[in-house]
């Protein structure tokens, strides 16, 4: 099907108008002109040579090829069969903690960087599926939508910091609703969640929202990040860990049992995060084995095939059509 790919240029048509009320405002001066200048029979004696038709056939082509300069510059096209291939992938939700106890140094450099590389990691090595990221806390926040743009992503996950969500805690099932909330609940399958936390806190209102995620076939699998035995928390900048109401400092521990549950519900795999590229590596595995659907991604956009190199020719030739026309008729020998 025949399309321009950039239509708003057609709005220059509309140039031709006042060219037109332009062309016969001249014949009308060149009446009143002959009309002014004396005896109409001795005028037409004196310009018994001009063409009055050749003269309006050289406007009419000056207005062709001002026409067809326009409709190239809009590019008329036409998509080109069989360019258009769906690459073969599935919808992948990342969910990563932001919460202050992710500051934690029992896993280094801190739990937080080290979740953060993992999940660089495992963007390298998802191919063609596509991605959508939520940070969560207290509070969760849809921070990427699905997408294929795999650069955005990382820009998005090097920002990420508890900065970003101001109220603290762990709220999993807020993130995991957001996850659901962005994936195609139509389709049983082709979609995962990869939930990357220290699980610190248990969140109840997760229960059901596992078993809504079950119910629509995605499947969640966790990374633990941190140690069971737990680290102290120091903000960046500050001089002193972190501390309780009595003055206590506040010891943050993985909270392992909690993730593995969340992966058991779904049918999902529980890893814990040791070397980011080693997890990242098993977890990418684990997401390019499962079924896949087509998935129309930026590199493979349709291809067309452009007419404008015709409409240029077309328009040159008016052109030195034009300039070869005389005003004057041709003189009989």
């Amino acid at each position: 099907m025949f399309s321009f790919e950039h239509t708003e240029l057609l709005a220059g048509l509309l140039v031709l108008i006042p060219l037109v009320a332009l062309f016969f405002s001249v014949l009308h001066w060149k009446k009143k002109a002959n009309k002014i200048l004396g005896d109409e029979t001795l005028i037409s004696q004196l310009t018994k040579n001009y063409s009055a038709l050749r003269f309006n056939l050289k406007f009419i082509l000056i207005l062709a090829v001002i026409s067809l300069l326009i409709i190239s510059a809009a590019n008329l096209r036409k998509p080109v069969a069989g360019e258009k291939e769906n690459k073969a992938g599935i919808d992948v939700m990342i969910a990563l903690d932001v919460s202050k106890s992710m500051w934690a140094e029992d896993t280094k450099p801190s739990r937080l960087d080290a979740a953060k590389q993992f999940v660089n990691s495992m963007i390298d090595r998802l191919g063609d599926n596509r991605i959508g990221l939520v940070l969560f806390a207290g509070r969760a926040f849809l921070q990427m939508p699905l997408t294929t743009d795999f650069s955005v992503a990382k820009l998005y996950v090097s920002n990420a910091s508890p900065d970003v969500v101001p109220v603290q805690g762990t709220v999993v099932g807020d993130a995991l609703q957001l996850c659901a909330n962005s994936l195609n609940t139509k389709e049983k399958k082709y979609k995962a969640v990869v939930l990357i936390s220290d699980g610190e806190d248990h969140d109840p209102h997760s229960t059901e929202i596992l078993q809504q995620l079950a119910d629509n076939g995605v499947i969640v699998n966790t990374v633990g990040v941190g140690s069971a035995e737990g680290a102290p928390i120091k903000e960046p900048g500050a001089a002193d860990y972190k501390t309780d109401a009595e003055g206590k400092t506040v010891i943050s521990k993985l909270n392992e049992t909690e993730l593995i549950q969340i992966a058991q519900k779904t049918g999902g795999n529980y890893m814990h995060l040791d070397d980011a590229e080693t997890t990242a590596t098993q977890m990418s595995n684990i997401l390019n084995d499962m079924e896949k659907k087509a998935i129309e991604t930026p590199g493979n956009t349709r291809q067309y095939a452009s007419f404008y190199p015709f409409f240029v020719l077309i328009a040159l030739l008016m052109l030195i059509a034009e300039i070869f026309i005389p005003e004057t008729k041709r003189k009989l020998i």
